[in-house]
């Protein structure tokens, strides 16, 4: 009934530029926190940036100069301009957001991941 669909990832030379989107869809009453994670092959899933419906956010520390999160509440997506992508940026990027669904509660849901390559 509720899905997350991602898109906007691919290849980029270092300096690129990307904007990923990330979009809620189906049968819910409110979408609360939305996130983006990545992972890289062997490595754990980390986030990366962080937005509340009400707008406050939070970026990891080491893009927070790079990317930037923000989100439109009337249409349920989130983006995520990245900017200056440097090659320890390549990961799997995922969409997380927690989302109430009537008779269920807030739920966290994931999207399926796009990726991003950033190389020479």
């Amino acid at each position: 009934q509720v899905q997350l669909a991602e898109s906007g990832g691919g290849v980029v030379q270092p300096g690129g530029s990307l904007r990923l989107s990330c979009a809620a869809s189906g049968s819910f009453l409110f979408v609360y926190d939305m996130a983006w994670y990545r992972q890289a092959p062997g490595k754990q899933r980390k986030e990366v940036a962080t937005i509340s419906s009400s707008g406050s956010t939070y970026v990891l520390d080491s893009v927070k100069d790079r990317f930037t999160i923000s989100r439109e509440n009337a249409e349920n997506t989130m983006w995520l301009q990245m900017r200056n992508l440097k090659p320890e940026d390549t990961a799997i990027y995922y969409c997380n957001a927690e989302i109430y669904v009537a008779g269920c509660g807030a739920k966290a849901y994931w999207g399926q991941g796009t990726q991003v390559t950033v190389s020479s």
